[in-house]
């Protein structure tokens, strides 16, 4: 398909989906009991690290509870939501040490995790089923907790009274659940063989597990669902440093991202809003909010200087200076020897400049802007109210 006819559909779609897909609504709330979060990197608060082995080094966490398990300097989009919800950070599914607090939600997301199920290559094993198969456990151990307790002697017999660290039953009807995820599918389907159009089929293929994955959450309780659609990966310093271009500048749009990338994101994303408007049919009485992270990104990076930053595509701590300042092999918070030789990854002198932090993840700066974008309404389906539209983060 030829990108002109692309750009159209997109267009068309866009169109239809503010207009017809997701009709504007008043009422939202954003007053849950608790949130179940279920993503990759963009929302993990620690479930690789601790499910894997392995930390992440200064200078990663440097703004916020370093090191604290998150793919960034500071806090994710999911952190400013769950404060404004009036809900505590969310602690990861994994995390064993420190008696972790499960009253308000619980993390599932992990770094690289993708919708596909994982192959025993992959190197996250977390992928979408998996997280909704700890979901299920997660629900059902509670559930068995509950019931022992309510024995006589029960509480007396727990060294610790751990129904205090875990969610109400009726959290599980009345909580929100999180989804940020597709990004490693789509980015990681370009190392493939497939052409552009062999993706864009291929597409269909991830959004139904994505729905498999959203009917079993479904079956198990589960009613409010807020369904973030992915960014634009043909921004990240990443792909650009990977698959930028050499010869091919009709690849790459007038904010130096990868026309191909980004066409492939909107495919998915197109998909994802037509899954979710025919849940929302057949589940009446669930409450399905798409969420467009996609053109918030995109805004953010077209305007980046408008919104307050300096750098758009160019990763705040990494390797190779501009103009992507990424290189895997001297990743951020990294001393490594290549061939005899020392290298060490540096760190910009100020990260709230910076869209990107390391060229994958964004920046505890960035994070907030793409948060308050998200509660001011314009890029919710069905809308927020009006009254949430002047939030300021501290």
């Amino acid at each position: 398909m030829a990108s002109k006819s692309l750009n159209l559909v997109f267009a068309i779609a866009t169109l239809v989906i503010s207009t017809s897909v997701f009709p504007l609504c008043t009422s939202l709330s954003l007053k849950y009991p608790a949130i179940f979060n279920f993503g990759d990197s963009n929302s993990d608060t620690g479930n690789m690290l601790a499910g894997k082995g392995g930390s992440l080094h200064a200078p990663y966490g440097k703004d916020f509870r370093s090191p604290s398990g998150r793919f960034s300097d500071g806090r994710l989009v999911v952190d400013f939501l769950a404060k404004e919800m009036g809900l505590p950070y969310l602690n990861p599914y994994l995390e064993s040490t420190g008696a972790p607090n499960f009253k308000r939600g619980c993390n599932f997301a992990a770094a690289g995790a993708t919708i596909l199920p994982a192959k025993g290559d992959s190197f996250c094993p977390f992928s979408f089923d998996i997280q909704v198969l700890q979901f299920i456990r997660f629900k059902a151990r509670v559930a068995q907790l509950r019931a022992r307790s309510s024995h006589k002697g029960g509480k007396k017999r727990m060294a610790v009274n751990i129904l205090s660290l875990l969610p109400k039953e009726e959290y599980f009807e009345k909580g929100i659940y999180m989804f940020d995820i597709g990004q490693n599918d789509v980015g990681g389907v370009f190392w493939s063989n497939k052409t552009q159009d062999q993706i864009f089929v291929w597409i269909s293929t991830v959004i139904d597990a994505f729905k498999q994955g959203l009917e079993e959450l479904y079956s198990n309780g589960a009613r409010n669902f807020w369904i973030h659609n992915t960014g634009p990966v043909g921004c990240l310093p990443e792909t650009l440093t990977y698959f930028g271009p050499t010869t091919n500048r009709s690849n790459v749009d007038a904010f130096g991202c990868l026309k191909d990338h980004n066409e492939a994101d909107k495919a998915f994303n197109l998909q994802l809003a037509k899954l979710c408007n025919d849940l929302q049919k057949k589940w009446p009485k669930a409450n399905i909010t798409y969420v467009d992270i996609y053109n918030i990104k995109y805004d953010l990076i077209a305007n980046h200087t408008r919104h307050g930053f300096e750098e758009s595509i160019m990763g705040c701590c990494g390797y190779g200076g501009p103009p992507t300042n990424f290189n895997s092999s001297i990743p951020c918070g990294s001393k490594v020897v290549l061939k005899g030789e020392k290298f060490k990854s540096k760190v910009c002198q100020n990260s709230t400049k910076y869209v990107s932090w390391d060229g994958t993840h964004y920046g505890q700066s960035a994070n907030r802007f793409v948060a308050s974008q998200i509660l001011n309404g314009n890029y919710i389906y069905p809308a927020l109210s009006n009254k949430m539209s002047n939030l300021i983060f501290p």
